[in-house]
Order: C-alpha cells, then structure tokens, then sequence
C-alpha cells in the first residue's frame, strides 16, 4: 500500500515553488525612502540610475558613489477558522550601490548595483496552509552599466543594461496531516499497520525543499527627463520584462518522524534529489514622475508606476526526470496589472541637514481566487519619513524609515491537489474487493473515511513591516 503514496505526493510538492505579489522591491534608497521611493522626476546623481537614467545626465560632480542598505521586517497573520497563525520572519536586506562619472559636461556613465526583487517569508513548518507554502526565500541581484545625455540643458536621456540573476529556496509540506491521517486509518483496517500507529495530527508528514539558481537574464532600463520650467521636472522610465529561468533545480525531502519515514519513504525516495525547470517573470515597470520647487530650500515629488503583472498568468513546473514527467504542474496565477502611487517631499532646513516626508500607495494585482500565501498579496499604504546629515560637504549619511500597512484581505482562497485523496478510495476498494468483500460493501467502507481529490485552503491576512534604512554617499 505504500507505493500508492507516491503519484500523489509527487505531485502536490509543485505548488507554490515561486513567489507572487511582493517581491518587486520599493526600498532601494535611504534618501528616496525618506520620499516615499520617488525619483523618476529628481536628480539624484549616481541614484538616478535605477529610478531614470535620464537624471544622470544632471549630475554636477565628477565623481559620485553612493549605496544603501535596507532592512525589511514583515510580520503577516493568517486567521483559519477563528485561529491566527503568525510568521516568524528574519530580516530581508534589499541593496543599491553606484557609482558614477562625468565623461562630458553633458555626457555621464556608471554602473550600479542593486536587488530588484526579493521576499523571504516564514510560516513555520506545521501551520495549516503547510502544503502551500512553509517557507520561501526569493532573491534576484542586477547589475546595470549606464550611459546618459543631456541633448540640451533642459532634456536628457538615459539608457542602462540590465544583466539580472536569482535564485529561490521553498519548503513546503508534500500532504495534508488529515489526509495522512485518514491513509493511516485505512492502512490499519486493511492490516498494512499496527493498531497502534500514531496519527499526525497537526504535524505536517513530509516536507520537501526546493531549490534552484535563475540563468542570468537581460533588459533594458531607459528613460527621459524634460524640465518644462527652471523648477518644474517632468520624467518617464521604463524597466523591461524579464524572465528568470531555473533550469535545474533540485528537490530534497525530509520527514516529520520515523512513522512518516516508513509510511512515506519508499515513495518519497523517488523524487528526492529530482530535478525541475521552472520560471517567472520580473514585470516591466513604466513609470511617470513630476517634480516641483515652490522655493529654493523645498522640493515637492509624485510619481505613478505601471506594474505588468498581467505577465504572470501561470506557473509551469517541468521535472527533468522522464519518469516524473506525468508530474509536471501548471498552476493558475491570473494577475493583473496594478499601479503604485508615491509622493514625497524634501526641505532643506540648514545647508547641512535635509528632512523628508513620504506617502506611498501599492496596488495588489493578485486574485484572491488563486491565493498562495508564499507571498501575501493586498494593497498596501507606506508613510515615510527621512533625513540627510553632511558633516562635510562632499559626504552625506542618510537615514530613511517606512512603515507598511496592509489592508487585509479577507476570505481569500486556493486549491490544491490532494491527489493522495482522489487515488486511495480506487485502490483500496480494489483491495477490498480483492480480499473477498463485495464491491459495494467495499466502496461503502472506503466512502467513510472522506477522501477528495482536492483541498480548499482559505483564510484572512493581516500585515505589516517595518522598514529601516542607511545609506552614505560621496562626490566630488
């Protein structure tokens, strides 16, 4: 009866192996933070290659270094049945650093460095929505060379590469406890188990981890910059679409105990150390930004960005093995396209001291009807605020903080295959009938213990995060 356990198990362990909503990265500036992440209107020198590389061409110094360094500390809340399940999340340290120069006057390159996406998220190991998702660590870097220029005084262009790489790390559990339980029951009426066999309960069976490294991918960052008036900045950038592609990651399979081991091993053993193909899209970003002085010491920032998460429609997971090929998922994501809002403002209180404000408003494009918790999706609202000290006028340290607030997102749902479930009441009727007891009689056996081929996962989710950041900068 053992091997029954193995189609199934092998099949439930796709689900979930890449993120969704929230793992675009918006903290990748202690001083833009401070601003509610605008800058695709500002001239923010070296920083400008990642918000507009038009800005660059502004740039009034020879040489300007500068990075930042975030720390994002979510926490989410899972409410089933009455009950809230907390994460236990570490720390995610998203990075910028750049470096630019002056080639001519109106002429400006550098390169930057940066993490475009990313989330790590932690639900432990024997929560309910376990065979969705345990946990999950994203990360993708890029490095993008930049070259702008300044056409005329009042408008500029600016183009960089962007050469990005990832990699993604999943646990999750293969089968449902109740399920377990239930193959348990049966097992034990059909003599294949001692009486005494202890039953799960809340612990999940066996958990698999997946994981893998993206081949590097390549797009494009370019924008434009137009200053209508001597204080009024208008600016468009647009980050291309990229898909990361992992060609062969690895899955390895642990088990609660001994019992889940001897029930499960034999069939688990077969997909441990398989390998799988899989990928999922970095969306494009278009984005417009308007910047204003109303006086020399204040600068006031809006900026509007399209997100095209109507990109990831699906989730297709290939394993290479051809003896696994009838396992292959193709798991429904229907996103939309969504739009982030950001205003912010910078006020110059003495020559060495700027404070800032901020307010961003990030849409969710996720259906709620196909809602995995690896990454929980729902409109959030980001109030910012910030500051820059310059001990001496070529050095600044910049301080930036943002809080997250989620929504919420209620009665949000998604299906997954419990195929454990949809083959046992076939085989063990069969080896009922087998035995000597009359089908009906043993399909009626069966039907007591409640097998379906699928499960429905549903629950309520709460976050929020706090957000931190440093960053120092250099110029001469």
């Amino acid at each position: 009866m053992k091997k029954l356990l193995v189609s199934a198990l092998s099949l439930l362990m796709g689900a979930g192996v890449m993120m969704a909503e929230g793992y675009q990265v918006n903290s990748l500036s202690a001083k833009q933070i401070g601003m509610g992440h605008t800058g695709i209107a500002l001239k923010l020198g070296g920083e400008s290659m990642f918000f507009n590389p038009a800005g660059l061409a502004f740039m009034n110094k020879t040489l300007d270094l500068s990075g930042s360094f975030t720390g994002i500390m979510p926490t989410c809340t899972a409410t089933v049945d009455g009950k809230d399940y907390t994460t236990d999340n570490g720390v995610s340290t998203p990075i910028n650093v750049n470096a630019a120069f002056s080639i001519y006057p109106n002429l400006k390159a550098g390169v930057s460095f940066y993490t475009p996406y990313g989330s790590s998220i932690n639900w432990t190991k024997n929560w309910p929505g376990a065979p969705l998702n345990q946990n999950v660590n994203l990360r993708t870097y890029t490095i993008q060379p930049t070259i702008s220029w300044a056409i005329t005084p009042k408008l500029s262009v600016g183009v960089g590469a962007m050469i990005t790489w990832g990699s993604v790390d999943l646990n999750k559990g293969l089968v449902p406890a109740s399920t377990a339980d239930k193959a348990i029951e049966a097992l034990t009426a059909l003599g294949q188990l001692p009486a005494s066999t202890p039953r799960f309960g809340t612990t999940t069976p066996a958990s698999v981890n997946i994981n893998g490294k993206a081949d590097v991918a390549v797009g494009i960052n370019v924008g434009a910059m137009y200053d209508i008036l001597d204080n009024l900045t208008v600016g468009v950038s647009y980050r291309s679409k990229m898909t990361m592609k992992v060609k062969a990651g690895n899955a390895t399979v642990s088990y609660a105990n001994d019992v889940a081991r001897g029930i499960l091993g034999e069939s688990l053993d077969l997909i441990n150390n398989a390998n799988f193909k899989a990928e999922m899209p970095c969306p494009y970003v278009l984005g417009f930004g308007v910047s204003y002085k109303p006086v020399s010491r204040l600068t006031l920032a809006f900026d509007a960005r399209l997100t095209g998460w109507k990109a990831y429609k699906n989730l297709d997971i290939e394993f290479l093995a051809e003896q696994l090929a009838p396992f292959n998922q193709h798991l429904e994501k229907n996103y939309k396209n969504c739009w982030a809002y950001s205003i912010g403002a910078e006020y110059a209180v003495t020559n060495r001291l700027d404070a800032r404000l901020g307010l961003m408003i990030d849409t969710s494009p996720v259906n709620k009807n196909f809602y995995n918790p690896e990454t929980p999706g729902m409109t959030k609202i980001e109030p910012t605020i910030g500051l820059s000290f310059r001990p001496i006028p070529s050095l600044s340290i910049d301080l930036g903080f943002m809080y997250v607030h989620g929504t919420g997102i209620k009665n949000a749902t998604c299906e997954y295959k419990d195929l454990l479930g949809a083959m046992l009441p076939g085989k063990l009727t069969s080896a009922l009938v087998g035995a000597g007891i009359p089908e009906a009689t043993a399909a009626a056996m069966v039907a007591q213990y409640g097998f379906t081929p699928s499960g429905t996962f549903k629950a309520d989710y709460k976050l929020h995060a706090f957000t931190p950041s440093i960053g120092v900068s250099y110029s001469f």
